[in-house]
């Protein structure tokens, strides 16, 4: 479905896309480099099937951390509560998204929410399925009923580029098998997380998928309940508390709505009961946030209203 071009949002983008200069794109990881850093783009995707849009909404991005919010919701699916949080922890961290740090210093060493690296290492460690193509298979289908679109599938250079430099996440690994967190091989493990990362898809994609989360779990216009309430509350719950990594208590503040962001510069909205967003913007600020999306957002809060404080 096309989205339909708002010139509110055009405003708003424009203003937005001042902030891009201070930011700069991901280039740790080689194939993230390549992005423009003047990039800014939204998708409003709203219950009735609407969408307004601003921006180039069809160019296509990789989820990165943004796919652990979804595949959470997939796993407690698979595993219930319960079983998850035994083995990752639900508290907020002010460390890096990628620290090791906490791990050593907290007893049992489980990882402190599933929204930073280790946890998020955890999570995709519980999707099941006997190979990674198989649990890989899984998660993708699941984005692709939420998202209403088949074709969706994973950018194979930037997980090939990612595998090569994941060398912070293979220790996380080590150190969470050391512990008994992990009980796989490493290196399958970050063969299915970094194509879990690698995700690609446009605004519109994202949108639709923060509104199914935004109606918790419910695809309204194909009236199915795609994950249960209680999952999509959960998911939603870590969106406000860690989704926007060690900078989310001042989104909460300046913002207040559900997000989780990726270092490609991709944000997922959710303001429940109201509609989902996507927004790319690659150019990131010093938390690995867009910083052009993070003031497109709160424009957009301020403007209408947005938070649930």
């Amino acid at each position: 479905m096309a989205c339909q071009s708002s010139d509110e949002l055009k405003v708003l983008v424009e203003e937005a896309r001042t902030c891009a200069k201070s930011g700069k794109v991901a280039d740790y990881i080689p194939a993230l480099g390549k992005a423009n850093p003047d990039d800014l783009s939204i998708a409003i995707y709203y219950p009735d099937g609407r969408c307004v849009s601003a921006g180039d909404v069809e160019k296509k991005f990789t989820l990165q951390s943004v796919s652990k919010v979804i595949s959470l919701a997939l796993v407690l699916m698979d595993r219930g509560p319960d079983y998850v949080f035994e083995h990752v922890g639900m508290e907020p961290t002010g460390e890096p998204f990628n620290s090791i740090g906490k791990l050593e210093t907290t007893a049992p060493s489980k990882p402190l929410n599933p929204m930073i690296n280790s946890g998020a290492l955890v999570v995709t460690h519980m999707i099941k399925g006997d190979t990674v193509e198989e649990r890989l298979q899984r998660l993708l289908s699941f984005i692709q009923e939420m998202a209403s679109h088949t074709k969706i599938g994973y950018n194979e250079e930037i997980a090939r580029s990612e595998f090569k430099t994941a060398h912070l996440n293979r220790a996380l690994c080590y150190f969470l098998k050391q512990h008994n967190i992990l009980d796989e091989d490493v290196e399958q493990l970050i063969d299915l997380y970094t194509k879990q990362c690698a995700i690609e898809m446009n605004c519109l994609d994202l949108a639709r998928i923060g509104m199914v989360f935004a109606m918790d779990g419910r695809d309204p216009l194909s009236g199915k309940q795609i994950m249960p309430v209680d999952v999509a509350r959960i998911c939603k719950t870590f969106m406000v508390t860690c989704g926007m990594y060690n900078e989310s208590g001042e989104f909460a503040i300046k913002i207040g709505i559900p997000a989780k962001s990726g270092v490609s510069g991709g944000i997922m909205g959710a303001v429940p009961g109201r509609f989902g967003i996507g927004i790319f913007g690659p150019a990131l600020g010093e938390k690995g946030n867009s910083v052009a999306g993070m003031r497109l957002l709160e424009l957009l809060s301020k403007n209408y209203q947005l938070s649930m404080f």
